[in-house]
């Protein structure tokens, strides 16, 4: 399959439905640059808010002293951690984190307070007024000396500590290799960073106007920080930009309508991109040790593996990326015996979180290295190995969990392994640029090397460990237009798209709107994990087929059928005997009609103190070969391609699951070679886009989308599986297997630094 799939045709097949390439419909605004972000809106009599933030990741606060700030000319409020009515803490998981820091900083970059002003340079310039004595303390920045350290937080420096056993732990193998892995911290690095608008409703509380992805947690949090009732705090979801993460962290939104509150004015925040850098979390840093065991054959017999996050300052969603972590150390492999110990600790560096892919792609990195070790001891080909280990459905994982979905993985990893490989350079001037060092690059092209590598990688869909997925949607139907209402927010996921798709092949109606998302709706939960796809989806979905047979119950009972009998197609309606023959726009002629349903997924289960537990409603699944050149010399290296074999369950708008696939192999590169946000004792080093290398549009490779395995699982809506997350997985462990294939190196870091695949003899 190409990268640019279509089902559209020239000669005159359907152009609305499930399958069919419907463009998103704010494509061309965000395109042309027309789009109305968060950072654009605006109110009469609006204030500019600033952040105080502190300068160092760990200290003493001693006093706070803002009366300089208050006395400048156009400040209307200072606020600190005194002026917070309500809760003084949040967190999405685990409420451990301050709105403004009071006694300690733990991080750099913590809020320690808050202004608002008539412009925002004089906002900025009172936040910078603002006295505060510190106490400089001592920070810990080693995950691994945080066990042992003082405790940086009320609750200890442990978030979790997850004990995996499986088999026997007296289990080994003939062929035993060992590793240790360390994985960088990944920012999210989206377009655009965060903005909102507080506005004081006239009867008391506040609206918030902003870019969330979980506007309704949003707003809970929000009313215990502000000391009101839910029903008084309204979150309008307004202007996202597409969101990997970071439109989680809701610390940019509190001090907002706490500013509104006090002034009563309407109070907006852009933040600066180093603001974002400091104050949203990022892919948690990792420390991997692994050890495998193998008979002769190369059959794996023992996976051991110790797996430590570092989380940063505060809890977050550290708890649900380790249950990934050590749920996937062992990969898409049948492992008689696993042992495994995950912990996530708390550091003074910064925040980590929810990041696509979260825990998965850490040990997905660490397992792929591992095989290709084994491989080489054992003299195997990489492929083959991977192809006598390789799970399928009706396997056990590690937590002891059946893999009742589809799981193609044989499949996958041979359509990648089969894909011709692309030509090797002409060996050129007008080639010069398909060096690793790019255009006029210093290296030698007698020092390139080319490698190809393989890996394969695993996630869950929805949430985990009994958490409660639900979504509810509602259809309305009036004079032939239809309206989806549903709180699911679309932060690039194409929910929006698939909703108008869902109704359109539903209903025959061709004209499909989605209403936007605010916290007057019924709550739809996250955008995370594909569920929106599978839960909000389901419920639009349910909803529009209540609608059908609304519809069709009166065309029924005048021809003494049952609605079973009746089919809608290309907007007509039709009996299974052909004597009713009518349209849709007919039928629904003076009608408004209406329904609204719910999705849940049937239930999981925690982990138990041994790791087991049936925790995941579903996987998925991804194969990716990578072929890159790598001067050998200077260490730099070029991604030539990224062929891709995907588990997607089924294909709902081809061109937009290519575009969500072609996104993660991007992301995962970037993860590979480029993008760590690097700290110094707790302190971030450039946070800025010149200082943290994002992969632009010449560093992306060609992507392949060799295969993509239609087998549809049973209990999702539409048998369809999230796109996106698992290549972000995959791919950063394919790159560095290339490397290490192109120059014999371990490659045992990412982002993978020059100095790694440099070869000296």
């Amino acid at each position: 399959m190409s990268s640019d799939p279509t089902t559209t045709d020239p000669e005159g097949a359907r152009v609305h439905g499930i399958g069919v390439s419907l463009p998103q419909a704010d494509a061309r605004a965000k395109t042309e640059g027309t789009f109305p972000y968060a950072s654009d809106l605006w109110a009469e009599g609006l204030l500019w808010a600033a952040i105080l933030r502190s300068p160092h990741p760990h200290a003493r606060i001693v006093s706070i002293d803002t009366s300089a700030a208050a006395e400048m000319p156009g400040v209307r409020a200072v606020i600190t951690h005194a002026d917070v009515p309500g809760a003084t803490t949040y967190g999405r998981r685990v409420a451990d984190r301050p709105v403004f820091a009071s006694d300690l900083v733990r991080h750099h970059g913590e809020a320690i307070a808050a202004v608002a002003a008539d412009h925002p340079d004089t906002a900025r310039l009172a936040a910078a007024a603002i006295a505060v004595q510190y106490e400089v303390l001592e920070p810990v920045t080693d995950p691994e000396a945080a066990f042992a350290a003082q405790p940086l937080h009320p609750d200890g420096n442990l978030i979790r500590h997850i004990p995996l056993r499986f088999g026997d732990q007296e289990a080994v193998g003939e062929i035993v290799v060992e590793g240790l892995y360390r994985i960088g911290r990944q920012d999210t690095g989206t377009v655009g960073a965060e903005a909102a608008l507080a506005v004081p409703r006239p009867g008391g509380g506040v609206e918030i106007y902003t870019s969330s992805t979980d506007p309704h947690t949003d707003r809970d949090l929000a009313a215990a920080c502000f000391g009101l009732p839910p029903e008084q705090v309204k979150v309008v979801v307004t202007g996202v930009p597409g969101a990997t993460g970071d439109r989680d962290d809701p610390g940019f939104q509190l001090p907002l309508g706490l500013l509104a509150l006090r002034t009563g004015c309407p109070v907006k925040l852009t933040a600066t991109r180093e603001e974002s850098f400091l104050g949203h979390a990022h892919r948690h840093p990792t420390l991997l040790r692994y050890r495998h065991h193998a008979d002769a054959e190369g059959r794996l017999v023992k996976v051991e593996a110790q797996i430590l996050l570092d989380a940063g300052a505060y809890a977050d969603s550290s708890s649900e990326s380790l249950a990934a972590a050590v749920s996937f150390a062992c990969g898409p492999y049948v492992v008689p015996h696993a042992f495994v110990e995950g912990w996530a600790v708390r550091t003074n560096n910064p925040p980590s979180g929810h990041v696509r892919g979260e825990g998965a792609m850490q040990v997905c990195a660490a397992y792929e290295a591992q095989m290709d070790k084994l491989a080489g001891k054992l003299g195997l080909d990489p492929v083959e190995l991977r192809m006598r280990n390789v799970l399928a459905t009706g396997d056990i994982l590690p937590i002891g969990q059946t893999v009742t979905c589809p799981a193609p993985v044989a499949e996958l990893l041979a359509a990648v392994r089969d894909f011709p490989l692309p030509e090797l350079p002409m060996d050129a001037p007008e080639e010069d640029w398909l060096l690793p060092g790019g255009p006029d690059g210093a290296g030698d092209p007698g020092a390139v090397r080319r490698g190809v590598g393989y890996a394969l990688g695993m996630v869950h869909m929805l949430g985990a460990e009994g958490t409660d997925e639900v979504s509810t949607a509602t259809v309305r139907v009036h004079d032939g237009i239809a309206t989806v209402i549903c709180a699911a927010v679309d932060a690039g996921s194409g929910f929006a798209t698939l909703a108008r798709q869902i109704v359109q092949e539903t209903l025959g109606v061709e004209e499909v709107h989605v209403a936007a998302v605010d916290t007057d709706q019924p709550p739809a939960g996250p955008a995370t994990h594909g569920r929106h796809t599978w839960v909000s989806g389901g419920a639009v979905e349910r909803a529009a087929k209540m609608v059908r047979t609304q519809l069709l119950q009166p065309l029924a009972h005048t021809f003494g059928m049952s609605t079973e009998l009746l089919q809608i197609n290309d907007g007509r309606i039709t009996s299974y005997d052909g004597v009713l023959s009518t349209t849709v726009a007919e039928t629904l002629e003076g009608k408004e009609l209406w329904a609204t349903a719910q999705c849940r997924p049937h239930p999981t289960e925690p982990l138990d103190d041994s790791g087991q537990g049936d925790a995941f409603v579903g996987l998925a699944f991804c194969a990716i070969r990578a072929v890159v050149d790598v001067d050998v010399e200077l260490g730099t290296v070029r991604v030539v391609e990224m062929a891709v074999a995907q588990d997607v369950g089924r294909v709902l708008n081809p061109a937009q699951l290519a575009t969500r696939i072609e996104a993660g192999v991007t992301q995962g590169v970037g993860a590979a070679l480029t993008e760590n946000l690097r700290t110094s004792r707790g302190i971030v080093r450039h946070p800025d886009l010149t200082g943290y290398a994002l992969p632009t549009a010449l560093d992306a490779p060609e992507i392949r989308i060799v295969k993509l395995v239609e087998e549809r699982d049973v209990v999702a809506p539409f048998g369809a599986k999230p796109a996106s997350a698992v290549p972000v997985v995959t791919s950063p462990a394919a790159v560095a297997s290339a490397v290490r294939a192109a120059t014999g190196r371990p490659v045992n870091r990412l982002p993978i630094r020059p100095q790694a695949a440099v070869v000296t003899s």
